[in-house]
């Protein structure tokens, strides 16, 4: 079953889903000594912040660039963490594991209409070799659905991965399986920024997984791709873009 894309005058009228953030503190990014850390200036001040994105960011974080950290909570080694990015005036969130609680939001608002018939939502749910996001599931159905961050963009395309992932092509494959055994199974890319008009997977990032995708769709599952509006205050999930295979 394909996802059909909404019109421009739909989504004008969609809902929207917000997560509220909590107050943000202003750095200047300076350098990266590893994926889980940065080190930045807050008032021309040196600390550590974690980067909740483990993946290469290498457009996004470059020196003198504008970040924004929310204070840790608990006692850790570094006392931020590092979860929005300007990049040319655009806000785009580096927090990998956000996009799951805002589609747990969305299910229970009801956003994704094609999804409303499913009552009973469950988080982390194993299935094979994997551990899949989301499994809904009514009286005589259920629907896995797997979520992924995307934060590159380039000439308007959203692109996924932007590193080699082997684990984003087995779970892929537990998709596959989850179609043929005649359940309903979902990709689902969350683009953690404004500015895509559509999805296409990162071919030369990563062919392997550029050809599970399209193996995937060609057996049934379905490839959705939406994309977010940020705000230092909040997160919105809005439109839906086209898929590009």
């Amino acid at each position: 079953m394909k996802k059909r894309c909404r019109s421009s005058t739909e989504e004008l009228t969609m809902k929207r889903v917000v997560l509220k953030r909590k107050k943000l503190i202003p750095a200047i990014f300076q350098e990266r000594p590893n994926r889980f850390l940065a080190r930045v200036l807050i008032e021309g001040e040196e600390t550590l912040a974690h980067v909740p994105d483990p993946g290469r960011l290498k457009e996004l974080l470059t020196p003198g660039v504008e970040v924004y950290l929310r204070p840790a909570v608990g006692e850790r080694k570094t006392k931020f963490d590092l979860v929005l990015v300007k990049h040319q005036g655009l806000l785009v969130s580096l927090e990998s594991t956000l996009p799951n609680r805002l589609v747990e939001h969305a299910l229970k608002e009801g956003f994704f209409e094609e999804l409303a018939h499913y009552p009973q939502i469950q988080r982390e749910v194993t299935y094979g070799e994997s551990r899949l996001d989301f499994c809904l599931s009514n009286h005589r159905d259920r629907c896995f659905i797997e979520v992924k961050s995307v934060t590159l963009v380039e000439d308007s395309v959203a692109l996924f991965p932007d590193a080699p992932t082997i684990r984003g092509a087995r779970h892929l494959r537990e998709l596959i399986k989850i179609k043929e055994e005649g359940m309903r199974a979902i990709s689902l890319f969350i683009i953690q920024r404004d500015d895509a008009t559509s999805f296409s997977p990162h071919a030369k990032m990563d062919p392997f997984f550029t050809s599970t995708l399209k193996q995937a769709q060609a057996s049934g599952v379905e490839v959705w791709a939406y994309k977010c509006k940020n705000t230092l205050d909040a997160i919105l999930l809005e439109n839906q873009v086209p898929v590009r295979l």
